[in-house]
């Protein structure tokens, strides 16, 4: 098994400052000539127009980072529709707040906010571009989290095949069926079975993009079984998956990426083999699945710092990019040595999580 820390920055960033940037600008230079055209040429509205895009950028950005924060959260679409719409009304009050004191600070007893009428037509207008912005950005983010997870789940799909469709892996299940045919047909008819559910599985997805462990654990046996005519007795498997785990919705192929790293990195090169455990528990706050193999990070090549940098280590940082999509940090994904020469990876999956 291998990994590298972190994950993958958020590439929508410099689209986010774009946008917002030129959405304050144009709300800007409409709200200024309307200003303008009403009270002329002022300090006050002057001044105030240059101060509204900075403060006004400034709130909607500290908006910005706190749905960040809060992505991943399973609420009724009416809470999240009131979550926005106080956040919304709240902006608007502040923006309110400081376009007044900006025209009172400089306009003194000639200020335009000693009117009701102006006081009303600030906070309406201030609300109403913050709405605007809201509206615009969830659209966008919604689209940017959904192209972001389509690249990360095909980006999956696509090792996974490369994986289980490759020569070596295909050789090798093909000539141990081989030899099964004549001393055990019965066991050679099952691999041929387990070879076409694999790929079943990978070629007749539905389109989500989680599915119950269960279904993973499945294909992960069909996977370990054909792995072990060619392993013998070199492999020890032992899983201990709760019925209530087994309901969880995980990313498809997340459990298949973590047992094929623990085999091709951990157990294959060991002239003894090991020990193979899949472990999976719910308990209140997140379901945990651990998959932990003979072997140790960094001891070798084949299982050390020069494998995370290469194909397994992209193969598990996708994995984390897309658990960051999907749950944003309440989900997580880790690797450990153990002091009694196991390797050990643990994800977290929030309890509350829907397929």
């Amino acid at each position: 098994m291998n990994a590298t820390n972190g994950s993958n920055p958020n590439n929508g960033d410099s689209g986010y400052w774009g946008f917002t940037i030129l959405f304050w600008a144009i709300n800007t230079a409409i709200y200024f000539s309307f200003a303008v055209h009403y009270a002329g040429w002022t300090a006050p509205i002057v001044v105030g127009y240059l101060l509204y895009p900075i403060y006004s950028i400034g709130l909607t950005h500290l908006l910005h980072l706190e749905l960040r924060r809060r992505r991943g959260r399973v609420l009724p679409v009416w809470k999240r529709i009131a979550e926005m719409v106080l956040a919304v009304l709240a902006i608007g009050l502040v923006q309110t707040f400081l376009i007044g004191a900006v025209d009172w600070l400089f306009g003194g007893r000639d200020s335009l906010f000693y009117q009701q009428t102006a006081l009303i037509a600030s906070a309406f207008g201030a609300t109403s571009a913050v709405g605007m912005w809201v509206f615009v950005y969830a659209f966008r983010d919604h689209r940017l989290q959904r192209i972001q997870l389509k690249l990360a789940l095909r980006e999956a799909e696509l090792r996974a095949l490369e994986a289980q469709i490759n020569p070596h892996f295909l050789f090798n299940c093909l000539n141990s069926i081989r030899a099964l045919v004549a001393e055990n047909p019965a066991r050679a008819q099952d691999m041929i079975t387990r070879l076409a559910n694999i790929f079943r599985y990978n070629l007749h997805r539905e389109p989500t993009h989680t599915v119950p462990l269960a279904a993973e654990v499945e294909v992960v046996n069909d996977y370990l079984a054909l792995e072990s005519v060619r392993f013998e007795d070199r492999l020890r498997v032992h899983l201990a998956i709760s019925a209530e785990a087994g309901k969880t919705p995980v990313p498809s192929m997340l459990l298949q990426t973590l047992v094929e790293n623990a085999l091709k990195h951990g157990i294959a090169p060991l002239p003894s083999g090991g020990d193979l455990l899949i472990r999976a528990e719910r308990d209140r706050d997140a379901t945990r699945i651990e998959v932990e193999n003979t072997g140790q990070l960094g001891a070798n090549s084949d299982n050390g710092a020069e494998v995370e940098r290469g194909q397994a280590g992209v193969g598990l940082n996708n994995t984390r990019e897309r658990l960051r999509i999907l749950y944003g940090g309440r989900a997580s994904l880790q690797l450990r040595n153990r002091e009694d020469g196991r390797v050990v990876a643990t994800v977290l999956i929030p309890a509350n999580a829907r397929a």
